[in-house]
């Protein structure tokens, strides 16, 4: 799919707000209520907007810590490392999860209430599969930035 400059115009603002109403969002990128209901409908049928959320505070739910963990894993046979990646998709407090290359495997993001939460996890996650060789904690001090937003423009 090609975009244009409106397609980037209304991704661009409705990453930012996605309650706007079409009737603004045609003021602000000067297209007609319908023209902005028929781009905004065909991006998502194409797979360009995966999805319309609500950004939820995670303190205000008790997730107070963010953890990061590099994993590395003991074999990296495709059918264990797919196990892997539905376990951790599985696991609501696995927010990101990469398969990356490098010095670890996996690098996952989780946001937990606490320690004993995260010690938990840490159990069924990595000391009770057989194929985590070893896995690095660190603790986010301050979330300086986090989000999904794409930019559009170079």
């Amino acid at each position: 799919m090609t975009l244009d400059r409106f397609d980037l115009a209304l991704l661009n603002a409705v990453q930012r707000d996605a309650t706007i109403s079409q009737q603004d969002l045609g003021s602000r990128v000067n297209l007609s209520s319908a023209a902005v209901n028929r781009r905004l409908k065909k991006m998502t049928n194409d797979g360009v907007i995966r999805a319309t959320v609500a950004q939820v505070s995670p303190e205000m739910l008790g997730y107070t810590l963010t953890v990061i963990v590099e994993v590395e894993v003991e074999n990296e046979r495709l059918d264990l490392l797919d196990e892997m990646k539905r376990t951790f998709v599985a696991c609501p407090q696995v927010q990101q999860c990469f398969y990356v290359a490098g010095e670890c495997d996996f690098l996952l993001i989780m946001l937990v209430k606490d320690m004993e939460q995260y010690t938990r996890l840490t159990r069924d996650l990595f000391f009770e599969n057989n194929n985590v060789k070893r896995f690095k904690t660190l603790i986010s001090m301050s979330n300086v930035k986090t989000g999904m937003f794409v930019p559009t423009q170079d």
